[in-house]
């Protein structure tokens, strides 16, 4: 009975919304936060902005589960991966969020490389897919652009466009992907410590912003926290590393809606010795 409440709700929901965001991980944020850095950006660096994958170190891949709001029918999970080569570096980046009766996937493959020893430039296409039970299926593709511009050893700036043009559901296109613009600046104090800022405005929504640093205690352990004001939301996560692994556990809290608890998985390959 709560699941068919939830997906009631949550249809009646859909179709009044002007334009339909397929489900982003409530730490978003945090996941994608060495965005706008070299020393701190790890391969999930590039679901912020796939400019990032340019200094992608070795190849790696992770995974990444939530459960919004400790709810099981807002469970998001998320697998990337990385590969470098020659003429740039490659992403892979799957996302699925819902449950059996209503659930959203997106395929996306980036692009990453750079251009001179000052800018590096990105794309990324999607695969989106809306799936309801006994209303069917819906799809449709996307794009997105970004870069970002070493203003310094230590300063640098990126801007991150999402979906520009088309993204739209259904046999008569009336539900779509909105436009995302995204401006970031993350500065490097030190190998230990950054902080970051995002304004991010997304159609038909108020500009939000994103802000939160990282600090290594230890070369093995990192601490991260930050904030989110649209939702007035706030994050923190600790990550572990042994070998070529790394383990984050990260919350969220919502003040009306509580809670969301994450777990993210991070390997790093070792590059063959040539």
């Amino acid at each position: 009975m709560r699941n068919v409440v939830f997906l009631v709700n949550l249809i009646c929901f859909t179709l009044a919304a002007q334009s339909q965001t397929l489900r982003r991980p409530v730490a978003a944020p945090y996941t994608g936060f060495g965005a706008y850095s070299i020393q701190h950006a790890d391969v999930f660096s590039f679901t912020s902005n796939p400019a990032s994958l340019a200094q992608l170190k070795n190849g790696a891949a992770g995974i990444y589960a939530e459960r919004r709001f400790l709810l099981t029918e807002l469970s998001n999970y998320q697998a990337v991966a990385g590969i470098k080569s020659a003429s740039g570096n490659f992403g892979l980046n799957m996302v699925y969020s819902g449950f059996s009766d209503y659930n959203e996937t997106k395929l996306g493959l980036a692009y990453g490389r750079k251009l001179g020893n000052t800018l590096d430039v990105g794309a990324q296409f999607n695969y989106n897919s809306i799936r309801i039970a006994g209303y069917g299926n819906a799809s449709t593709v996307s794009f997105e652009i970004g870069s970002v511009i070493h203003l310094t050893e230590k300063l640098h700036a990126g801007i991150h466009i999402t979906n520009p043009v088309g993204g739209k559901f259904g046999k008569d296109q009336s539900e779509k992907l909105p436009s995302v613009y995204t401006l970031g600046l993350g500065y490097e104090a030190s190998d230990k410590f950054f902080v970051s800022t995002e304004v991010i405005k997304e159609e038909d929504q108020p500009v939000n912003i994103n802000a939160g640093f990282q600090y290594k205690i230890i070369p093995q352990l990192l601490a991260r926290a930050g904030i989110s004001s649209a939702t007035t939301s706030g994050w923190v996560g600790v990550g572990l590393s042994w070998k070529s692994c790394r383990l984050d556990i990260t919350t969220s809290y919502h003040p009306q809606l509580g809670i969301t608890p994450g777990l993210l998985l991070l390997i790093n390959f070792k590059e063959k010795e040539k």
